[in-house]
């Protein structure tokens, strides 16, 4: 029997916005704008840049991958890894490749509708073309291997596969069920509330679908970081809804336990119109966006610029044998760059001095420059990572708001 593609209805709210749904969105978009509020467009983007590979730590936490944050940037430099550890590193270093391709499409307004089907196999095939050899295949229950062609989705030729109890679409009918999608998700893009929702309808059909013989969670999660872009809220990239959906609201199991529940059929004539349930998508999408909202909120605390100062200027001071360091790094943190000639003006001390405390601030990592007489700019070493931004990948106090008061998280 043809399997028709409104089997992934419904994927939006016909009869009316939910109120709770509807007044996330409105915050989502309030939040989202002071993000990084104060932040000089330089430090704003070096932050972005620490944020990729903290997304694509917990994107493969999520996978079960738990790669250390320092193999991580290793890979990225480029470094030897160890060799145990090499793929998992590999592996993140393909999500960060791919998520600053996005952000640049983003930047430079060439970046095209993120649930069209040519910008879904773009993501998955640029992830799996970075990959190393070993995570390009299927690995099938009878033991057989089936090697993954980058950007291909699902056809007649594989295997029909299984997500726990839920069964995706048949190989066959992909095609049709992902221009469905494309269309559907696409016509939300012309109304920014209707479409921050999106983002959360738009996570779920397309796993339900699932496209891709293999990496449809992290081409999901990249469509949703893709979507908050278009949709004005992504903040700069300073904020990550892959440590949101690692962690949920009060527990890890959130994100799976939710996403099973949103597959629900259809419970009786009450419950919408479509295949799958509308009171299901409902609370799917209030618990999504109010994991979005949470991550905002966490960003907006550890990015703040004056708590980050104080943050920065005492770490200076414990690493830092120099009294003068701490002044320098907050000039340069408010103001991006520091032209060498003009830190004797600014710490109204000697060229000698001052020169010693930029040499000593380079030395440690704190600051960096192109050349020894190229301004220098601020850096985040990953080494003081949980100093200057704690709970980023690691519990550790810090003073951010609560979670939005969301109970759907309890539900089966």
């Amino acid at each position: 029997m043809l399997e028709p593609p409104e089997r992934i209805e419904p994927c939006f709210f016909e009869d009316g916005m939910p109120h709770r749904i509807a007044d996330l969105a409105v915050e989502l978009q309030r939040a989202a704008g002071t993000l990084g509020q104060g932040l000089h467009p330089d430090a704003a983007q070096e932050l972005a840049d620490f944020v990729r590979m903290m997304n694509c730590y917990y994107s493969n936490l999520i996978e079960g991958h738990n790669t250390r944050p320092r193999d991580i940037e290793r890979a990225l430099r480029g470094a030897e890894v160890d060799p145990e550890r090499r793929p998992l590193a590999l592996e993140a270093r393909a999500h960060v490749v791919v998520q600053r391709e996005i952000d640049a499409q983003w930047i430079q307004g060439a970046m095209p509708s993120p649930t069209s089907s040519a910008f879904l196999q773009w993501a998955h095939r640029r992830f799996y073309e970075e990959m190393p050899e070993e995570f390009r295949v299927v690995e099938h229950p009878d033991g057989t291997r089936t090697p993954i062609v980058p950007g291909q989705f699902r056809d007649t030729g594989d295997s029909e596969i299984e997500v726990g109890r839920h069964q995706p679409p048949s190989s066959e009918r992909v095609g049709a069920f992902m221009d469905y999608f494309s269309w559907r998700f696409g016509t939300a893009e012309k109304h920014a509330s209707r479409y921050i929702v999106a983002i959360a309808s738009a996570h779920h059909r397309l796993n339900y679908v699932h496209p891709f013989p293999d990496g449809n969670g992290r081409v999901s999660r990249l469509m949703s970081h893709a979507m908050a872009h278009k949709a004005g809220i992504g903040g700069n990239g300073l904020w990550s809804v892959s440590r949101g959906l690692a962690r949920g609201l009060r527990e890890a199991s959130e994100y799976k336990r939710m996403m099973d529940h949103a597959d629900s059929p259809r419970q009786g004539d009450r419950d919408g119109r479509g295949n799958l349930s509308l009171k299901a998508l409902e609370e799917f999408c209030e618990w999504f966006l109010a994991v979005m909202l949470d991550q905002i909120r966490f960003a907006s605390s550890v990015f703040d610029l004056e708590r980050l100062n104080d943050r920065y200027r005492a770490l200076v001071k414990d690493v830092v044998d120099d009294r003068h360091a701490p002044d320098l790094i907050s000039t340069v943190l408010r103001h991006g760059a520091l032209d060498r000639g003009d830190a004797p003006l600014v710490l109204r001390v000697s060229e000698r001095t001052a020169r010693n405390t930029l040499r000593r601030l380079v030395d440690v990592g704190f600051l960096q420059s192109r050349s020894p007489k190229t301004p220098v700019r601020i850096a985040f070493p990953l080494d003081y990572r949980e100093r200057l931004f704690p709970n980023l990948f690691a519990d550790a106090d810090i003073n951010a708001p609560e979670p939005p008061d969301v109970s759907v998280f309890s539900r089966p």
